[in-house]
């Protein structure tokens, strides 16, 4: 299906592809939590994400420091509910945060090739942004500011970009590529689960900016993979098929 989404993306990985550089270090960067992923649909070698993004303000900078004022005035004004909907989106990290959208018919447990999507793709997310946090190497607000109040999980992992947000999108791009008649819907929800890593207290504004750049990145390298295609496919019509909708091209 070709849609504007995917000229984008095919659009940036053609772009990077290009300009093609060294994979980042190999080994855990200071601040990185968990063992090294084997890539799955991407190929870390094949472009550099830090092409792309800007650096993260500097900590004593006008921008950060309105940064973190935004950040105090959420965490002031966030409501029980909100911290609530980004305590649940703080706890997962797959297509089925989407099950609102798509309806009570999307979960995992009726569709193992989706999920079996999801989690290689939330794998390659972790595989391209946590060398990134260890090249920028951005203190959490919380870790930077302790009068902040996080009501989700904290770390000393680094904060720039954000990993949650650059799954979300991620997610996001190929729930639209399987139910595309909720494009729109599935973006939305996108935006708002990035949003909820500040109502956590634990991401910036720009760290979730970034991640979103990233995203259209990485989705356009996945996009080109022959692996990623056949998974998509495969989720594609069993998604489609428990849902009872018609299949798409």
């Amino acid at each position: 299906m070709k849609t504007t989404l995917v000229a984008i993306v095919l659009l940036t990985s053609s772009t990077l592809l290009a300009q093609s550089l060294d994979q980042p270090p190999a080994t855990e960067a200071p601040g990185m939590l968990g063992a090294k992923r084997t890539p799955y649909f991407v190929d870390p070698s094949a472009f550099d994400l830090s092409l792309i993004l800007p650096l993260p303000p500097a900590q004593d900078s006008a921008t950060a420091k309105e940064e973190l004022a935004y950040v105090h005035r959420v965490e002031q004004t966030r409501t029980p509910e909100q911290i609530a909907a980004a305590q649940a989106d703080d706890r997962e990290e797959d297509l089925f945060i989407f099950a609102k959208v798509i309806g009570p018919k999307f979960t995992k447990d009726d569709l193992p090739l989706t999920a079996a999507l999801s989690a290689h793709v939330h794998n390659d997310e972790a595989v391209m942004s946590e060398p990134l946090k260890g090249i920028y190497k951005r203190l959490r607000p919380y870790n930077y500011d302790g009068s902040l109040h996080p009501v989700c999980k904290t770390d000393k992992e680094f904060s720039y970009p954000s990993g949650h947000s650059v799954s979300g999108y991620l997610l996001a791009f190929t729930m639209a590529q399987i139910v595309p008649e909720k494009r729109e819907r599935i973006l939305e929800r996108a935006n708002d689960y990035a949003h909820n890593r500040v109502v956590c207290g634990v991401h910036y504004p720009s760290d979730t900016e970034a991640s979103r750049r990233m995203a259209y990145a990485i989705f356009g390298s996945m996009m080109a993979n022959s692996r990623f295609n056949k998974d998509l496919a495969a989720a594609r019509a069993e998604t489609r098929a428990h849902l009872g909708l018609p299949s798409v091209p």
